[in-house]
């Protein structure tokens, strides 16, 4: 059980790291910046290659609504949900704690400022409201969790759930970062808000709420489909 808390750890940590950190250091950098679409990607691949990586040992959740609709679609035990978000939040916090480091290294450094945080309002990258942010949310945490479920699934070839995975929540990203910034995952969201200088904290509440609804709502649907 400890290697399966610690491939979590890893496998958030470089979720985190990957895809914030690309929107932190490389997304604006002027000329040469890799923009939205290169932060999508990043996403994308930092969950592809850990789902390689580890995913063999803990099942590659790296997200506490994955791991909640696991668990409601019958693929992982209740019990071990707590211990999976313990070991994801930490590792998601840890990441966002060395990207502190690194950001606060800058010549110019000013303050952590939004931090690459979630948020809605005033804090959304294009003004989206609470509704608008809670909508995003749930619908695309309950499709990523359907694509997990059938790309992990006996109906399709072995050995390319990561492919399809890692392509969808770079989709997502694609689709959500102007309202919510994306989250998806409350471990991602925890981590960034703990070291925003915004209001971040005080809405953290949407990022958890909303995104394990979304995967409730995805397993349920998966159930349906599904032809076992």
């Amino acid at each position: 059980m400890f290697k399966r808390w610690l491939a979590e750890f890893i496998g958030t940590y470089w979720l985190v790291f990957g895809g914030c950190g690309s929107a932190l250091l490389a997304a604006g950098v002027a000329d040469v910046g890799i923009g939205w679409l290169g932060v999508s990607l990043a996403f994308g691949l930092s969950v592809l290659t850990m789902a390689y990586a580890v995913g063999g040992i803990s099942g590659g959740h790296f997200n506490p609504a994955v791991t909640l609709g696991l668990a409601v679609a019958g693929r992982f035990e209740f019990k071990d949900i707590a211990p999976y978000w313990v070991a994801q939040v930490v590792g998601g916090s840890a990441a966002a704690a060395t990207l502190f480091i690194i950001f606060s290294g800058q010549s110019e450094f000013a303050g952590a400022g939004g931090f690459a945080s979630n948020g809605f309002g005033d804090l959304s990258p294009a003004g989206y409201g609470m509704m608008a942010s809670i909508t995003i949310e749930v619908v695309l945490t309950a499709v990523f969790v359907i694509v997990i479920l059938g790309a992990t699934s006996h109906l399709v070839p072995e050995g390319f759930a990561p492919i399809a995975i890692g392509l969808c929540l770079t989709l997502i990203h694609l689709i959500s970062i102007p309202v919510t910034n994306t989250s998806v995952n409350p471990a991602r969201s925890t981590a960034m808000a703990l070291f925003a200088e915004t209001g971040a904290l005080s809405q953290l509440w949407l990022f958890w709420v909303a995104p394990l609804a979304g995967a409730v709502i995805g397993a349920v649907i998966w159930g349906v489909l599904d032809e076992d």
